[in-house]
């Protein structure tokens, strides 16, 4: 039986990575996303758990909230991907080498909900494995992340502003890649 090698891609193609609020739809969309694009997906919470055989919360409780954010950098910077979406972890923002190696490996997506709608998904996120510092409320983790999604994204989408399809709708026609 001879060997025949799998047809790749002339040219590479880019990953696309969804970064926002936990609640924001990262992994809908992510889905989504990846089965119009007939691309993979990759949410990196599964993989941080599925690599330490844990929930995010029993990393979290195992771990505390520094390690957790090293952990979670270090997983993300180490990827070696090509068409994949990649749904995040909230989290990821704060990880630099993170998301230095997400925007090398294509354009980033903020999907971005107001706070009253993270609030409202989220509630108080107990039990999430939510990488909130200690004494901080809900809204002091929004209005400290959101600051660096923005900074960090190529394009943005109000996901609480439309049905998830016209989401990716909206992602294909702005980025040019289907």
């Amino acid at each position: 039986m001879a060997f025949t090698p799998i047809k790749r891609d002339e040219v590479s193609q880019p990953c696309v990575t969804l970064v926002g609020m936990a609640g924001a739809g990262k992994s809908t969309l992510g889905g989504l996303l990846a089965k119009r694009l007939g691309w993979g997906q990759l949410d990196t919470d599964r993989y941080m758990e599925s690599y330490y055989g844990l929930s995010l919360q029993g990393i979290m409780d195992t771990y505390g909230l520094d390690d957790f954010l090293r952990i979670e950098e270090g997983l993300v910077s180490g990827l070696n991907l090509t068409r994949t979406v990649i749904s995040t972890g909230g989290s990821v923002i704060y990880g630099p080498r993170a998301v230095e190696r997400l925007k090398h490996l294509g354009p980033v997506v903020l999907l971005d909900i107001d706070e009253a709608t993270f609030i409202e998904r989220v509630g108080s996120g107990e039990n999430r494995g939510l990488a909130i510092g200690p004494g901080k409320t809900m809204r002091d983790l929004y209005n400290e992340r959101l600051p660096l999604y923005r900074k960090a994204a190529d394009l943005t989408v109000r996901t609480d502003q439309c049905s998830p399809d016209e989401c990716v709708d909206i992602i294909l026609q702005h980025l040019h890649i289907a």
